[in-house]
């Protein structure tokens, strides 16, 4: 698994933005072999789809050939509803976006047969060979789409009746009046996230804190949804400062170590893939990575150095405040 931190908000959705489009560019889509892409909703991924649909304004991606799979969607009210899920693609993202109509795979909470809708989605996402990328917003109690705590981390697409805390949530979009808000809603499971190949998932804010310490430094709990992402063979998480505020100082400085040795390994070439922002240089020169091994090898181990550095002298602050016992008295 792997934790990627950046400093707030706008710096998470810029990365992760950058790393969409990266993994789209290098996967290279055609109309037989489309790049399949699951999306969340909520409030997590709106500044990262705006810059996707800058990038696909300048030209720096198209979707044309992208065929896309939502997390979720409510029951019962109807999709011009100003918020269903529909509506809020539609407004946050695909107007934006040269996809395809047909392109576009939403949960249909108003189908007469809603376990047999629940059936087809799941049907359609295996006869496109799953999902390449699917990102993730989390809420405060470590759900992600409508798997609330206690869902099975082996569950399907299904009608998912809501927890109280999430309709109390979700009321802020409704006028704050939590009878407006559906009780029922169809849900992607955990298992139909998980056996995407690759899962990200966002993180932001002091309030999901201790769903990340949850999520990252205990095993894996099925009252913490997200957890599940231990057990993927490609997990990303990517937070912001604030979101670690939960995790030991020591887990912190260990995974921005191992970032740090990334990038000296891919070289600055290839941050495209990391999220971050190529320099023109940058992203047309075939080769820049000119430095030797030797000096590859000192800067890794140096790295390493002061990685182990720090481990050492939080272990040694430890020490010094943990209350020692005392002498005997000879009798």
């Amino acid at each position: 698994m792997r934790l990627v931190i950046r400093n707030d908000y706008d710096e998470v959705s810029a990365w992760i933005a950058h790393y969409i489009k990266e993994r789209i560019k290098q996967f290279e889509p055609t109309e037989e072999r489309p790049f399949v892409l699951g999306l969340p909703s909520g409030s997590s991924p709106i500044s990262f789809f705006e810059k996707l649909a800058e990038f696909c304004k300048t030209g720096e991606v198209s979707f044309k050939h992208v065929v896309t799979f939502n997390m979720d969607e409510y029951v019962g009210i109807p999709r011009d509803h100003e918020e269903s899920y529909f509506t809020y693609m539609n407004t946050h993202l695909f107007k934006h976006l040269d996809i395809k109509k047909e392109n576009i795979n939403l949960l249909n909470g108003n189908a007469p047969d809603l376990e047999a809708e629940c059936r087809r989605y799941e049907a359609k996402i295996a006869s496109l060979g799953g999902i390449e990328l699917f990102v993730c917003g989390i809420g405060p109690d470590g759900h992600f789409a409508f798997n609330e705590p206690g869902s099975s981390l082996t569950s399907r697409t299904r009608v998912k009746t809501l927890a109280y805390e999430t309709i109390i949530a979700n009321s802020r979009f409704f006028g704050g009046d939590i009878t407006k808000v559906p009780k029922v809603a169809l849900t992607v499971g955990v298992a139909t996230v998980m056996d995407a190949r690759e899962v990200c998932v966002i993180i932001t804010g002091a309030h999901k804190s201790v769903a990340l310490a949850k999520c990252v430094e205990e095993g894996v709990n099925h009252m913490w949804t997200v957890s599940a992402i231990q057990m993927h063979p490609k997990g990303l998480i990517v937070c912001d400062e604030d979101a670690t505020m939960e995790l030991h100082v020591k887990t912190v400085k260990y995974f921005k170590s191992i970032e740090h040795v990334h990038q000296l390994l891919i070289g600055k070439e290839n941050l495209g893939l990391q999220g971050e922002l190529l320099s023109p240089e940058a992203s047309t020169a075939k080769t820049t990575h000119t430095r030797g091994h030797e000096l590859l090898v000192r800067q890794l181990l140096d790295a390493n150095q002061a990685a182990r550095e720090e481990y050492l002298s939080e272990e040694e602050l430890d020490r010094d405040d943990r209350p020692r016992p005392r002498k005997r008295r000879r009798s």
